[in-house]
């Protein structure tokens, strides 16, 4: 007899013995972690991209982090455009888990697997990781089966995607890095959520919308970001004008009797927040060059005594 009859393909009891052993491994030794599936907003059917990519469930599973000595990747490098981390990571879930805490609760998930381009957060470091490679063989069918999806990732870098998976540290991320306008309103009191929408009709009849991220009551400072207008060219909120919040019942303005009047409010200055520009040094290295690169020469690729 060559193999185990208990370990062939017809026992199906000791394949689930043999997957509730590796489940109850990942649950020792894994990380509770966010699996983001992303959602295809307007995707390009040739090259097979999404430039707006929408984040908006978060599903929590454990996975095992397959990296013992640390993250894996080139690390910390500095180059001509500052520090970059290029972590990367690999981690381990079982098929039946991803199945009962993802799959099935994702009507948008089209796959029976981890899709490139989805992201894991792990809180263990505060991180956010996008997956590159989803490995479905590996280990190669050990007793005949295949338990688990190895999924290499890299450290996400955000690029305007939209965040709303309901989990505060995960949905922070878009407005930390996101670029915003920051529009201050004459205005006493407005009660307003992150979220809704702010649209402003410019004097062409271009109307130009935002989402808003937050609003200082003290200042009347209003923050937007994903900024756009109706005729897909690039626009910007101009002053003078009024902007509408969205409908709703947090959308109001209060007078000084505490009447609610309505939902318009002019804007008195906008202001761009680029978090690039505030660490660009576009200035420092223009006026520096000089002293580097000596113009005067009429050949500086022949002799000098030819010049």
């Amino acid at each position: 007899m060559a193999r185990n009859i208990y370990f062939t393909d017809k026992v199906k009891s000791e394949h689930e013995l043999y997957e509730n052993i590796v489940i109850e491994s990942l649950k020792i030794y894994g990380q509770d972690v966010y699996y983001v599936p992303r959602d295809l907003v307007n995707e390009d059917t040739v090259f097979g991209d999404d430039a707006e990519s929408s984040f908006n469930s978060a599903y929590k599973v454990e996975m095992y982090l397959d990296n013992v000595e640390g993250f894996e990747g080139e690390g910390d490098l500095f180059t001509r455009f500052g520090v970059e981390i290029r972590d990367e990571c690999t981690f381990v879930v079982s098929r039946r888990r991803w199945n009962q805490t993802v799959s099935r609760y994702d009507n948008e998930i089209t796959g029976e697997r981890p899709r490139e381009g989805d992201l894991v957060y792990l809180p263990l470091s505060n991180s956010l990781f996008q997956i590159t490679h989803v490995e479905h063989e590996m280990p190669f069918y050990q007793v005949s089966n295949l338990n688990v999806y190895k999924m290499r990732a890299h450290l996400f870098e955000y690029t305007g995607e939209d965040l709303e998976t309901g989990i505060a540290a995960i949905d922070k991320i878009e407005t930390d890095f996101a670029y915003k306008y920051i529009l201050t309103l004459d205005s006493d009191s407005v009660l307003t959520e992150a979220g809704q929408t702010a649209t402003m009709t410019l004097s062409d009849g271009v109307i130009v919308t935002g989402e808003v991220a937050s609003y200082e009551d003290s200042s009347d400072k209003l923050s937007l970001i994903h900024v756009g207008a109706s005729d897909g060219k690039y626009h910007t909120f101009a002053t003078g004008r009024q902007i509408t919040l969205s409908a709703g019942s947090s959308a109001i303005r209060l007078n000084p009797a505490g009447v609610s009047v309505d939902s318009s409010f002019n804007v008195l200055s906008v202001v761009e927040d680029n978090q690039v520009a505030e660490n660009e040094q576009n200035t420092f290295f223009s006026s520096e060059s000089t002293d580097f690169l000596d113009f005067t020469e009429d050949n500086p690729f022949g002799d000098p005594e030819n010049n």
